[in-house]
């Protein structure tokens, strides 16, 4: 496996680019990933896209996370990447780089209803967070299924899609990062993925990439001796060259762990954030980002048929049971826009806009010096 970036040559990567601050994206006409990538209805969603696009260069963002979406690239396989080249285009059209992710646990639990990820028509669910009304998202008995990584054969076939596109982009400067696999051990799978994280590492690693490699920290456990994390994301935090991580509490929560976050003496980026329910705001958030210079991306942008403006069903599940009681129902969960492209709050937008243009002018004269 190739090495680890130095401290030297990551934060040299970093201070040479300006702040990073976008979203993780999919257009509003999407109900899932498998209709951000596939074939059906492509062109009339690229032309969402590009409208969103506009918006998200006109609010000041310059980045987007994209996740992909296995079983389009099995099926589409032609189809899939002759498109992600045109999606890479318009992100750059409109001054934005994207990351990469290219695995993920985050897993609906195995039920009566589950069934695996299929090309074509995608229903979804009104009033429901990821637009599944039986998803249980964050409610987990035991380990979630991988669609994919669990079976020897799909599993080296996964492998397969991700040593292609990291090697065919892997001197592409419209790509800023690698994120390896979303949420390492996410639904209660911890043990399961251990070894298919450091599988993907030593892949993206041989094909040594011109992009820095992140893998996020996500499950903390906050201890009076400081925080703890479980084995697959201590491995992934040792072997990222840059840190990542997700958080969605409150700003108190977020600097005691920033703080713990910058004992690794790299920069640091926040890959998902933005739970308005659980006190987790912009009003609070963005400026340290900024101040802390993190880069930072947003859960959602424009409300739509994935509905991440609705709470977690775990946030209704725990608020129902009383281990949670602190939760503004009352406010939109993630999301930035409503669906006519008007903000869901107008004074965020000026705030993020205020912070964006005061970070790209210090950026240049820094750059000038």
């Amino acid at each position: 496996m190739g090495d680890r970036w130095s401290k030297e040559r990551i934060w040299e990567w970093y201070n040479k680019r300006p702040w990073m601050r976008g979203c993780n994206y999919m257009s509003a006409d999407c109900a899932n990933r498998i209709d951000q990538w596939q074939s059906l209805g492509w062109e009339e969603r690229f032309k969402t896209t590009e409208e969103e696009l506009k918006l998200m260069q006109e609010t000041g963002f310059n980045t987007v996370r994209l996740i992909l979406e296995y079983v389009v690239w099995k099926e589409e396989h032609d189809f899939f990447m002759a498109h992600f080249d045109r999606y890479l285009d318009l992100c750059a059209k409109y001054g934005i780089s994207c990351m990469i992710a290219l695995a993920n646990d985050c897993m609906p639990p195995k039920t009566e209803r589950w069934k695996m990820p299929y090309i074509g028509e995608q229903t979804f669910d009104w009033g429901y967070h990821g637009g599944k009304k039986h998803s249980q998202h964050g409610i987990h008995n035991g380990p979630a299924p991988h669609f994919y990584l669990d079976e020897p054969e799909s599993r080296e076939d996964y492998f397969r899609m991700v040593r292609e596109i990291v090697t065919r982009y892997k001197n592409d400067e419209r790509i800023c990062v690698w994120d390896v696999y979303n949420e390492p051990g996410n639904s209660k799978r911890a043990d399961i993925t251990l070894p298919n994280v450091k599988r993907m590492f030593e892949i993206v690693r041989e094909i040594d990439p011109v992009q820095p490699l992140t893998c996020c920290v996500f499950h903390f456990k906050f201890m009076d001796s400081g925080i703890a994390l479980n084995e697959v994301e201590q491995y992934a935090l040792e072997h990222s060259d840059i840190v990542s991580y997700h958080f969605y509490r409150d700003y108190e929560r977020h600097v005691r762990l920033i703080k713990w976050l910058k004992k690794q003496g790299r920069p640091i980026l926040n890959t998902e954030w933005l739970g308005r329910c659980l006190h987790n705001n912009v009003f609070d958030l963005f400026p340290l980002f900024y101040m802390e210079k993190i880069g930072c991306y947003n859960w959602g942008f424009v409300a739509g048929k994935y509905q991440t403006y609705e709470p977690w069903e775990g946030t209704w599940a725990r608020y129902a049971d009383g281990t949670e009681s602190d939760v503004d129902f009352t406010k939109w969960f993630h999301d930035l826009y409503r669906p006519n492209h008007r903000p869901y709050d107008p004074k965020e937008i000026e705030l993020i806009k205020r912070f964006c243009a005061l970070a790209d002018r210090e950026h240049e004269e820094e750059m000038k010096k």
